[in-house]
């Protein structure tokens, strides 16, 4: 199983008419433990979803998606929301409500004593992992469980919500500390350091962190894995007529999770992985998010849809 850990928000998209919007289930987190499900691996997601209508209709999603919901949380504030409009090529743009809201509150007993059977890894990132003050709650809860168990972090910046590079350096750089594998587009890492190039990023990380993985996904022109034993895999990325982008990058990172779990790379600690398994592990999350880019919103695919593309 992998444990999710994150938020699980409504995302209101424009609608077909004029001033009017879709509530549609969000957020990162929530849309890799959909990805995941959807693919066939094992995923229990912990997030506190509000008792609100939004809320119940989060949880109604996670649960017909084959979500394992046994560790989330039942929170009174209200649901977390995030507008969303369209810039060029259908990359989303997104405005968030989120003071007071339930997906931040964490408290450290609501975090679980124990992990399900069979946990093979633990996946963090987006808002969650930066925003206090559930952010530090669960940042140590992590920590302590890093040497038993492989961690994931999806860097994921929001610069719409927290627009300062310097805060964003100091809330990821923990969480850089304790990861074995962490994914970040190339907006992200230009954004965080801006004049870079994102491999040389992804190397001084490994460098200063001890990563065993970065993986960088670069939109149109494929992802690349920059590994601490030294090797670079890339792969381009599957062409296809894209709808928009919503929830591409959730779906890659489920999809790679999905191909190491199955390859049983994620035994052991660190995660022990070879060039080849990399390669067919990218191959598949590259072709996962293809699939997500051509359905309006984050429609993961199934494991059989992306088999049938991948041949």
């Amino acid at each position: 199983m992998i444990v999710v850990f994150g938020e699980a928000l409504i995302d209101l998209v424009p609608a077909d008419g004029p001033d009017q919007w879709r509530a549609m289930p969000g957020g990162g987190p929530a849309n890799t433990a959909v990805a995941l499900a959807r693919l066939g691996t094992p995923v229990a997601l912990a997030c506190r979803l509000s008792n609100d209508a939004f809320g119940r209709r989060l949880r109604r999603h996670l649960e017909e998606n084959g979500v394992d919901l046994s560790l989330a949380v039942s929170a009174t504030e209200p649901s977390s929301l995030a507008v969303l409009g369209f810039a060029g090529q259908g990359v989303p743009d997104f405005r968030f409500y989120v003071q007071g809201t339930a997906d931040w509150q964490w408290t450290a007993h609501e975090l679980p004593e124990r992990l399900p059977p069979a946990t093979r890894a633990l996946h963090f990132g987006t808002l969650a992992s930066v925003l206090p003050p559930g952010a530090e709650v669960l940042l140590a809860w992590a920590t302590g469980h890093a040497h038993a168990t492989v961690i994931t972090y999806d860097v994921n910046v929001r610069p719409s919500l927290l627009p300062d590079r310097r805060t964003y350096h100091d809330r990821i750089d923990a969480w850089l500390r304790i990861a074995h594998v962490v994914k970040a587009s190339s907006d992200d890492l230009r954004w965080l350091h801006p004049g870079r190039d994102p491999f040389d990023v992804a190397r001084d990380w490994i460098d200063r962190y001890g990563n065993r993985l970065i993986l960088i996904t670069f939109g149109a022109r494929g992802a690349t894995a920059v590994s601490a034993d030294g090797f670079p895999v890339h792969v381009p990325s599957v062409p296809v007529d894209v709808v928009d982008t919503v929830g591409a990058g959730d779906t890659f990172t489920a999809g790679v999770l999905h191909s190491l779990f199955a390859q049983n790379t994620l035994n052991v600690v660190p995660p022990a992985v070879s060039t080849s398994a990399m390669d067919r592990a990218l191959r598949f999350g590259s072709a996962a998010a293809a699939i997500t880019c051509t359905r309006p919103g984050a429609q993961p695919p199934t494991a059989a849809a992306v088999t049938e593309l991948l041949a």
